[in-house]
């Protein structure tokens, strides 16, 4: 059922229509993003991370979660606010895939040296690693392909994230982060949606509009 909070309920047609869109934008931005060299790519990156520690939410945390980078598909790398988080005694965490059904959950890590291979081309945590409820998490951090300044993000499709997200809302901050050329004037809404609270990208931190 689709959430009342969002404020409306679309149509059968009109819902379609939306999924159609996201489709071709995430299709697009794919593209773009690929072929960004991997320096500008490492360059951003650390510009986006310079601006995560500078928010607020960031910057009061006791335990955040990441995502690992799948540098093959030029995702934003994370990996140096990992080590500035952690020298605060930060508590981190990351995304796991649980192997039976394939949902999403997070569980902390002391090192990222205990991080192993996943075959889509990420590090996720070893399953001896405490799992994170989601009331657990000060701020979570989201990847995107495309986002607008509400706060609605568009990632692969799996819906991952809107499912966290839809557990965790109440208590945590949530962040998503994109390179600027990402951030574009509206994402379709759907209704599984759920929005981040803050978007930054190498060029500008915003909280998402109301």
């Amino acid at each position: 059922m689709p959430d009342p909070s969002h404020g409306f309920i679309p149509s059968s047609s009109e819902d379609l229509l939306r999924r159609r869109v996201k489709a071709e934008l995430r299709k697009r931005m794919r593209g773009l993003r690929a072929a960004l060299p991997a320096a500008a790519c490492a360059e951003r990156s650390a510009r986006i991370v310079g601006r995560l520690r500078e928010t607020e939410p960031v910057a009061q945390a006791r335990s955040v979660a990441l995502f690992w980078p799948i540098a093959e598909r030029h995702e934003v790398d994370l990996r140096l606010l990992d080590a500035a988080l952690r020298d605060r005694g930060v508590q981190v965490a990351y995304p796991a895939l649980v192997e039976n059904d394939q949902t999403m959950t997070f569980r902390f890590v002391s090192t990222v040296a205990t991080m192993q291979a996943h075959p889509l081309g990420f590090l996720e945590p070893p399953a001896s690693a405490p799992q994170a409820d989601p009331d657990a998490l000060d701020v979570i951090v989201v990847p995107a392909l495309a986002v607008d300044p509400r706060g609605h993000r568009i990632g692969y499709g799996a819906g991952h994230y809107d499912r966290w997200l839809s557990r965790a809302r109440q208590t945590g901050v949530s962040i998503a982060v994109a390179f600027d050329f990402q951030l574009v004037a509206e994402v379709p809404e759907t209704a599984e949606d759920i929005r981040v609270t803050w978007i930054v990208t190498d060029a500008r931190t915003l909280l998402a509009e109301p």
